[in-house]
């Protein structure tokens, strides 16, 4: 009985008469009184709502639904919403819905692989020429490229001597070779080289012989003229190369490097 009691506020809303309810609206039950003299008119057209549907356009659909124990609940169909056109961003060939857009879709397509394409070589274009300006930024100046090609008249180097000249800051060796020498380089079994290669591989002209003076083992500059084959001698340890520039003996371990070279006439251009 003492839990009944305490229970009291809970059981309250389901044993309450109720005539009919909608949720946060309060309506007053109906309760039977007889007044004498006096007639009684009840409204047939009595529609509950609450304040959310009184912010709403009057003729919209309403569904309510409402139990003994729960609160009302009143849902609307959404007949109000106009859905955007886009057609002014359709082509015409697809703004009718009836028409199917499967002819039209080849032209399509090519008009947009056509402006992808265009795009594409544009832009390639544009990226050639910010590349080779910053490419050119960093090529040597007009100075530099000027020393790094020399002209040395070879009508001045007799034959059997050798010309040093001063290119790229190392020294470059320019021999005339005699008859003797070009015979003698010929004649080296190739197979039996350290480094192997072919004297018509290493001149452009036979009688001209033009390598860089810097010893392939430490960097040590050779004389001319010297050592055990006629051609170099690195005296820093012992290097001997040939009147080819071949490593013979010692502890190099390359040929002397041939530089790009090309004649002009009389005249031989280095770069």
């Amino acid at each position: 009985m003492f839990s009944v009691v305490i229970k009291g506020n809970t059981l309250a809303p389901h044993l309450k008469a109720t005539s009919y309810a909608v949720g946060h609206k309060a309506i007053l039950a109906a309760v039977n009184a007889s007044h004498e003299g006096e007639e009684h008119i009840v409204s047939q057209d009595f529609k509950p709502i609450d304040a959310h549907s009184m912010r709403l356009i009057n003729g919209q659909l309403k569904a309510v639904s409402k139990s003994v124990n729960a609160i009302g609940q009143v849902r609307y169909a959404h007949t109000d919403i106009k859905i955007p056109s886009f057609d002014a961003y359709r082509r015409e060939s697809t703004k009718d819905p009836k028409k199917s857009s499967l002819a039209t879709d080849a032209d399509r397509k090519a008009f947009t692989y056509l402006m992808t394409a265009s795009f594409a070589a544009t832009s390639a274009v544009f990226a050639k020429s910010v590349i080779r300006g910053a490419v050119s930024t960093m090529a040597p100046s007009k100075d530099v490229l000027a020393l790094a090609k020399i002209e040395v008249k070879l009508d001045e180097i007799p034959e059997g001597k050798n010309l040093t000249v001063k290119w790229r800051g190392k020294p470059l060796f320019i021999r005339h070779r005699s008859a003797a020498e070009i015979e003698k380089e010929r004649a080296v079994d190739v197979s039996s080289l350290r480094h192997p290669e072919p004297d018509d591989q290493r001149v452009k002209q036979d009688k001209w012989l033009i390598v860089i003076g810097v010893c392939t083992h430490l960097g040590c500059v050779p004389i001319a003229n010297q050592g055990d084959f006629g051609g170099y001698f690195c005296p820093c340890h012992g290097s001997h190369y040939d009147a080819s520039g071949r490593i013979r003996k010692g502890p190099a371990p390359l040929n002397l490097e041939v530089p790009p070279y090309e004649f002009v006439g009389d005249t031989v251009v280095v770069g």
